[in-house]
């Protein structure tokens, strides 16, 4: 869905890559229809035009940037000092290359010669450091905040307590040096968020900078219309990388009633994301079969409680709740073929994730216990329950157990995307459900940035200090054993105090025309446009 942000306004109501439990992974949300042809339409598109179902992004600022949808569109038009390929591996973007030196505690990050912002004008360190302090502004501090915290200086400069010169970056000519608090070897991996995008001076401070006729970005592709159903990209003459192979890349987001399915069976899709159910017929059809591609997605599908009021401030009514719910049983009643239940808040494929598994033991006897020693026997006095849900795999299955095995009547509440995070920022319900999407490919990403003490992203207003201790331990571990140990510690206390409920791990498919190369996502909920090209 659309929404509009002024420039500077924190974009609370889009909160970091989260996105409400049925939102598609990548670039499509639950989007329906066609975008009407003028005239007969095409097998495919022309060789220098691609067209891909997406919805309209909420925000082009990278910085504002909350939802997958508007993170993908700004991965084409703003690029980063490295990136991340289908592979999980780092690779050189605006910086050819960096070097880590102070045993892990300073980041060398050299960029390529002659770069240019879109317009043709000289792109340098002091971009760098100028967009990447947008992150951490005071006024107005990125959803993402929590991924600088590591650069020294940074919580101070958030807090009003230095300027900008007490923080650790700083452009050398062609080099930006990064000192940090700790070793950061995941540094490079991190700085790949759309998150730390190269942009010019006045965006977040002039709207037209990020408007089709005013637009100067550094990406593969710059933004040449806006429609209320389509976005328009051409290609970057000044890209580092050089011009894409294609030249304009069509986003639309109306089918005009029709679904991705139909559209690009109709030809007028090039590339659409899909449902499971359509995926399940599709891979027998020999006409579409072909064109049908699996999309990984580094997610975690959870269940959040409110843990500063009442009742779930008191952790044993939380461990009631999770022990009363089957969720393994409920995640595969669903007959999700990308879905698989959880037994971690890490996804599988990042690096660090354990073995063992830290969901809550499914023991309703020991749930109906819990309760009654916080006050609760047989669920007698215990107060409304409402749950917020954008459409969570587990929804009417988990409400059902809750009253069937607890005694609980619960309450559904369901709102538009626009609102969802404003309702958790301002007015927390008591349960909710969200997903989230790996930014980089670490395991902290799912633990201390959703549910450290200082985290934007901690909606249950949860703190623990050995939990905060344990993450500390992980990022400072001299090895990946070390890490994994913390990591480990981390999830423990988490298991048993039960701030969230881990409930499943999914991906995704998508339908690519015979003939488009390059449509491999690489797990974090990105296409990279300036990739494709037509096999001629």
């Amino acid at each position: 869905m659309a929404h509009s942000l002024t420039a500077r306004q924190p974009a609370r109501q889009i909160r970091h890559r989260l996105a409400v439990i049925a939102a598609a992974v990548a670039l499509a949300a639950a989007v329906t229809g066609t975008w009407p042809a003028d005239g007969p339409v095409p097998a495919r598109a022309a060789g220098d035009e691609v067209r891909i179902l997406g919805g309209s992004p909420a925000t082009l600022d990278p910085v504002e940037a909350g939802d997958a949808g508007s993170s993908a569109v700004i991965a084409q038009l703003f690029e980063t000092l490295t990136a991340i390929d289908p592979s999980l591996t780092v690779r050189p973007a605006l910086a050819e290359r960096w070097e880590l030196l102070e045993d892990g505690r300073q980041v060398v990050f050299h960029l390529r010669d002659d770069l240019r912002f879109s317009d043709g004008s000289p792109l340098g360190g002091e971009d760098v450091v100028r967009s990447w302090l947008r992150v951490i502004d005071p006024q107005s501090p990125s959803p993402l905040v929590a991924l600088m915290l590591g650069v020294r200086g940074a919580r101070e400069y958030l807090a009003g307590e230095v300027d900008a010169d007490g923080v650790g970056l700083r452009a050398e000519g062609n080099r930006v040096v990064v000192d940090l608090v700790r070793p950061g070897g995941d540094f490079p991996s991190i700085v790949a968020s759309p998150t730390f995008s190269v942009v010019p001076e006045g965006v977040g401070e002039d709207a037209a900078a990020l408007e089709p006729g005013g637009f100067v970005g550094t990406g593969g592709y710059v933004l040449d219309a806006v429609t209320p159903t389509q976005l328009t990209l051409s290609r970057n003459a000044h890209y580092w990388a050089g011009p894409a192979p294609i030249g304009t890349i069509k986003l639309i987001g109306d089918l005009g009633g029709r679904s991705g399915v139909t559209a690009f069976e109709e030809g007028d899709l090039d590339y659409a994301p899909i449902g499971d159910f359509d995926a399940s017929w599709i891979r027998f059809d020999p006409d579409l079969g072909p064109d049908l591609r699996a999309v990984p997605a580094l997610s975690t599908e959870y269940l959040g409680f409110d843990t500063a009021d009442e009742p779930f401030d008191d952790p044993r009514v939380r461990r009631a709740f999770a022990k009363a719910v089957d969720w393994n049983r409920l995640v595969r009643l669903a007959g999700s073929a990308t879905v698989v239940p959880a037994t971690s808040m890490i996804p599988p494929g990042i690096p660090g994730r354990s073995e063992r598994s830290f969901l809550p033991e499914h023991d309703p006897d020991a749930a109906r216990a819990l309760l009654a020693e916080a006050g609760y026997p047989g669920g007698r006095g215990f107060p409304e329950v409402t749950y917020l849900t954008g459409g969570s795999t587990v929804d009417a299955g988990f409400v059902a157990d809750v009253e069937r095995e607890l005694n609980i009547t619960v309450r559904f509440e369901t709102m538009d995307f626009d609102t969802y995070f404003t309702r958790l920022d301002d007015e927390p319900p008591d349960i909710w459900s969200l997903s989230w999407i790996a930014d980089y490919p670490g395991a902290n990403d799912f633990l201390g940035v959703l549910l450290g003490s200082e985290s934007s992203n901690n909606y249950g207003r949860w703190s623990d200090e050995a939990f905060d201790a344990a993450i500390e331990q992980a990022l400072e571990a001299a090895d990946a054993d070390a890490a994994r140990e913390a990591f480990d510690r981390a999830e423990a206390i988490v298991q048993e105090e039960a701030p969230v409920v881990p409930l499943a791990h999914g991906s995704g498919w998508a339908l690519a025309r015979e003939g488009l190369l390059g449509a491999t996502e690489n797990g974090l909920g990105s296409l990279r446009f300036a990739g494709l090209a037509w096999d001629e």
